[in-house]
């Protein structure tokens, strides 16, 4: 395709005249992440769109050229508008045409292929443009994002998800014990393949953890708070409390309140910090029975009349 026949690059791109030289780049990516020749191999008005594309970003991303170009003085391929300036061949009115093919025709300095896919762009013997397919350019493939959603205790033990990749192929992806909500996981080769014998890019799958009815995490220990009785606080009782891995039997001393604190050792997840596993820790929370036992107001309005005991002046809130 020549470009000389292009449409106005801000039309091809989607932008406002006004747009930043961010807003550029980032329409750029998104279209060209949608009509690489990667993506529908074979497809010749797909490339034309790309190319179309690629040249449109070259032109806006430069400073001077979209200077110029927004002053009237070259067109959307980069050709001079008037006769007798450097875009006419000498002695004659024909305007030179620029080509993806041509030396000459450039992404004002960038790589594009560098910049959207992290490969490095290169010509060889006849300079082949990008739309070359492996004749000339040479680019790493992009990666491809995807997602999956686990429990919190499959997020802590370790488990599998399966995905449907781009290409139609399915994979099964094992989700390491300890991993942390939006952890993101690098599967080598999975993306979309490169250019000129580059190696593909890979599926970067990031892992979503659901929120847990009571578990909390810090790295890799395990919060939780353990409603116990008041007669189990006061004389003591062996409790069955839940862990990521199954229910274990925990004592808890007598005279124990609301607020004291049980370590389960080894009871947490692995942290992906230290590689070590962590532990649990279960906080009490003496629960008086509902509704109000008769016995034991009756037995505590008695009591209290012989005993007494000041936590507000001890906790320093008198």
């Amino acid at each position: 395709m020549s470009v000389s026949s292009m449409r106005d690059p801000y039309q091809i791109l989607g932008v406002s005249r006004s747009a930043s030289a961010d807003d550029i780049k980032k329409a750029y990516r998104q279209l060209a992440k949608v009509h690489h020749p990667d993506l529908k191999p074979g497809d010749a008005g797909n490339e034309e769109r790309f190319k179309e594309i690629s040249a449109a970003y070259s032109l806006l991303s430069d400073p001077e050229k979209r200077a110029r170009y927004d002053r009237g003085e070259i067109d959307g391929s980069g050709q001079q508008r008037h006769a007798g300036r450097s875009g006419f061949r000498s002695g004659g009115a024909r305007s030179r045409s620029f080509s993806d093919d041509d030396p000459s025709f450039n992404f004002g300095g960038e790589d594009w292929f560098s910049d959207l896919f992290g490969g490095g762009r290169r010509r060889s013997g006849g300079g082949a443009g990008p739309g070359a397919g492996s004749s000339g350019a040479k680019a790493r493939g992009t990666d491809i994002a995807y997602s999956v959603t686990v429990s919190f205790v499959e997020a802590a033990q370790g488990t599998k998800r399966r995905i449907n990749l781009s290409n139609g192929k399915s994979l099964e992806v094992a989700v390491p014990p300890g991993t942390e909500d939006q952890a993101k996981l690098r599967l080598k080769g999975q993306g979309l393949g490169g250019m000129g014998g580059m190696s593909a890019g890979d599926a970067i799958v990031e892992v979503h953890v659901e929120q847990h009815p009571f578990f909390t995490r810090q790295d890799g220990d395990i919060h939780m708070e353990m409603p116990i009785t008041l007669y189990e606080a006061v004389l003591g009782a062996t409790v069955r409390v839940p862990t990521v891995s199954g229910p274990v039997a925990v004592k808890v001393p007598p005279g124990s309140n609301t607020g004291s604190m049980l370590r389960l050792r080894g009871k947490g997840v692995v942290s992906q910090k230290t590689k070590q596993t962590g532990d649990q820790y279960v906080k009490l929370k003496v629960v008086l029975p509902e509704p109000p036992d008769a016995e034991l107001v009756k037995f505590m309005e008695g009591w209290s009349k012989t005993r007494s005991y000041d936590v507000r002046k001890k906790a320093g809130l008198e």
